[in-house]
């Protein structure tokens, strides 16, 4: 196991220093020749194009960052919260395409990410200071962020925006810019969770013994509904709105019927994440299928055959 851990963390090394080489565009000129011309050789031709790189790029650091969070919210029951979340960053989709000049992806993902984070902030605020239960207000901010959301886009008459890549994702809208925002959220995501572990742990499982400890319950709450955020927005492109929630919570549900420990769970979950992703994007341009879609089945198909492999263990 520890030596699965070593060969797991030095792959994962290994691809995020690849994947930020070409986020910067700091990689060599000749490389998409050379995996352009080996991948030939097998008959593939995905690594001739840019956007597939950024695209897996941007998949491989959802497949990190999504699970890591997810592993607390699962825990916590607020499996809902990154759905909630999405549909207001949609909402902020709106916002950008109201406010601004331009239809330009990059504004359009900070007014989403922007958006994102008010209603973070809300739904832990209705949470906190109303005495229903925690899934009511994350209702009324789902279903309310998705009804502004398509009012203010329809007053907009932003006709010359594609809003179904972002309520569906694509994977042809994945762009450097795409792949370097998701980098900078998954390295604020994780070392966070680093930072924070010991504290985030005690808030998921006990924020009575928490509380006693003298922690901040309610800013651990707050920053951990803030970092969902980051990862929703981040995920949107090539997951789409209505899909971004399951790379939080499938994953995570898949290492929980194997793993013995919260870590254990944390650590398998990004595996399951990775390989979704990585069999979605390749289901995704082999048959020609939504990219989100198949990255979720392909979750889903993991979740099943951990629960088949934990009834018969």
């Amino acid at each position: 196991m520890k030596v699965a851990k070593v060969a797991g963390l030095a792959v994962g090394t290994a691809l995020t220093v690849l994947f930020a080489l070409i986020a910067f565009d700091l990689m060599p000129d000749g490389f998409v020749d050379a995996t352009c011309a080996a991948g030939r050789t097998y008959g593939i031709d995905a690594p001739c194009y840019p956007f597939m790189w950024y695209a897996v790029g941007t998949g491989f650091f959802i497949g990190i960052a999504g699970p890591v969070i997810g592993s607390y919210l699962v825990h916590k029951e607020m499996a809902l919260i990154g759905e909630t979340l999405a549909h207001t960053a949609f909402a902020g989709v709106g916002f950008g395409l109201l406010f601004t000049a331009t239809a330009a992806t990059d504004t359009l993902l900070f007014a989403a990410l922007v958006t994102s984070v008010v209603g973070a902030l809300g739904v832990q605020f209705l949470a906190e200071r109303t005495e229903a239960y925690g899934d009511v207000p994350i209702a009324i901010m789902l279903t309310g962020s998705f009804a502004v959301g398509t009012i203010v886009i329809s007053y907009s008459q932003a006709a010359f925006i594609d809003i179904e890549s972002f309520i569906f994702g694509s994977i042809v809208a994945v762009t450097r810019d795409s792949l370097r925002m998701m980098l900078y959220l998954t390295v604020a995501v994780v070392g966070t969770v680093a930072v924070a572990y010991k504290q985030l742990l005690y808030v998921t499982f006990d924020e009575q013994a928490a509380r006693v400890a003298r922690f901040n319950v309610s800013g651990y709450n707050s920053l951990l509904v803030l970092l969902t955020a980051l990862v929703v927005v981040g995920s949107m492109q090539v997951l789409g709105v209505i899909l971004v929630a399951a790379m939080l919570v499938i994953p995570v549900a898949a290492a929980s019927q194997v793993a013995d420990s919260f870590r254990g769970t944390l650590y398998l979950s990004v595996v399951v994440g990775e390989l979704s992703v990585l069999g979605g994007l390749t289901a995704s341009y082999v048959y020609s299928l939504a990219a989100g879609g198949s990255i979720v089945v392909v979750a889903i198909a993991f979740y099943l055959t951990a629960v088949v492999y934990s009834s018969y263990a």
